[in-house]
């Protein structure tokens, strides 16, 4: 990556468009305030905050994970959109980044990320014309995107031809062919369809065909064995249509095949099903393209990731690496306290935060709660809901941990990094 933009986002001044950073920080430089480490009590509420210990787990436990297995990791940038933590996960290994929409591979190219592997259809001209031009002015910059159908790649061709000789890329754009299954996402229904798009891939002159792909994990919801039957049926259908293209001689223009899924939930199928073996005309890369294990959470992905740490003890897996802090604001009946955060500060759309413990206004004293849940979000509150065992006071700061990474951090500019009470870093982010 390029490491003056990432050191230039050090020199980004504190001030009012950053939620949760005190009065006392605003001036200063976010490489300034990293250096001081203030205290965490320092800082205002709402607040998200990013556990630095976990995430070092998280990242290097991915890391290692891929390396037993023999595969690949671009993990899914839409989930932090944070290069500071792509840079992180870079240096750990991966094989370069994944992105959702153009608007993502602009700011990923801003900080010099050099493989970007698009999981989706890309057919907008300008888009295309602006990705040309970043292969013309970058010879080491590799990009990938999916078709699932003729019509979208005759789009992408006469956008790509009609630059002209001058115009054009230094490299034809990689395509993988998109797989879905009924009722899905995008993606190919069956093996004809994507043979079709696999052709007119082959035929176009600034197109290059390098593999096969799609998205397992919306799919299923839950570990069942009905629902792992559907995703290893599903990947099975990835292996077949590969196979089926490969017999067709239509990878006859790259020097790998790439098979590539893998969300956050059954990336341990991902990995066991597509590095099976299996006869090809030349060497297979498999990508997963795992985002939320970053931080992992307390909610959607504890239920549904695998621990990554083969034969390891319980607990040895995946941590919990983002929490959110609230300040009680009121007490108005038994049993019911509000907290200062809600639906503009906390995802919600995958199970409500989960309070884990409060600093007491009183002492400063740090207390685990036990008998309490948030038991609905308003736009600005959050509901807590308490027994007799717990009884937040007026003033209080509650800590919740959070369901669903990926609508956590859209709703955050910038995000410290605790290491227990201190702030030893910032995140910015870019959404």
């Amino acid at each position: 990556m390029d490491a003056a933009a990432l050191d230039g986002l050090g020199s980004e001044r504190i001030d009012w468009r950053f939620k949760g950073f005190p009065s006392a920080l605003h001036g200063r430089t976010a490489a300034e305030v990293a250096a001081a480490e203030p205290a965490l009590a320092e800082f205002a509420t709402p607040l998200l905050v990013l556990d630095a210990a976990a995430l070092d787990h998280n990242i290097a436990l991915m890391a290692g994970y891929c390396a037993r297995h023999g595969v690949d990791l671009a993990p899914h940038g839409k989930t932090t959109m944070a290069p500071q933590l792509f840079a992180r996960q870079l240096a750990a290994g991966a094989w370069g980044i994944t992105a959702a929409t153009i608007a993502h591979v602009r700011a990923y190219r801003r900080f010099g990320v050099e493989t970007v592997l698009l999981g989706n259809e890309l057919l907008d001209p300008d888009a295309l014309r602006w990705i040309a031009a970043q292969s013309r002015r970058d010879p080491g910059f590799r990009f990938l995107c999916f078709a699932d159908s003729v019509a979208g790649v005759r789009l992408m061709r006469a956008a790509l031809d009609g630059l002209g000789p001058e115009g054009a890329p230094n490299r034809p754009l990689d395509v993988i062919v998109d797989l879905g299954l009924p009722g899905g996402r995008t993606g190919c229904r069956d093996v004809e369809t994507a043979l079709s798009v696999g052709c007119a891939v082959h035929e176009a002159e600034w197109l290059r065909l390098v593999g096969v792909g799609g998205f397992e994990g919306a799919l299923a919801g839950d570990r069942s064995a009905e629902s792992l039957e559907r995703i290893r049926g599903y990947l099975g259908f990835v292996r077949e249509t590969a196979a089926a293209l490969d017999d067709t001689a239509l990878f006859d223009d790259c020097d790998e095949i790439v098979l590539t899924a893998g969300g956050s939930a059954y990336f341990d199928d991902v990995a066991t099903v597509l590095t099976a073996p299996m006869e090809t005309s030349r060497p297979v890369r498999t990508v997963l393209r795992s985002g939320a294990y970053i931080t992992h959470d307390d909610g959607h992905y504890r239920r549904l990731t695998p621990p990554a740490a083969d034969g390891a003890a319980p607990g040895a897996g995946f941590r919990p690496a983002l929490g959110i802090l609230g300040r009680v604001l009121s007490t108005p009946e038994p049993g019911l306290a509000l907290l200062d955060f809600g639906k503009r500060d906390a995802p919600f759309d995958l199970g409500l935060p989960e309070p884990h413990w409060l600093r007491r206004a009183a002492d400063g004293a740090r207390v685990p709660l036990a008998g309490c849940s948030i038991s609905a979000l308003a736009d600005q509150h959050a509901f807590l809901t308490h027994g007799p065992e717990s009884s937040p006071s007026v003033g209080d700061v509650v800590a919740c941990g959070i369901s669903h990474p990926c609508t956590a951090f859209d709703k955050w500019q910038l995000i410290p990094v605790v290491e227990g009470d201190r702030v030893v870093d910032l995140i910015r982010t870019f959404f």
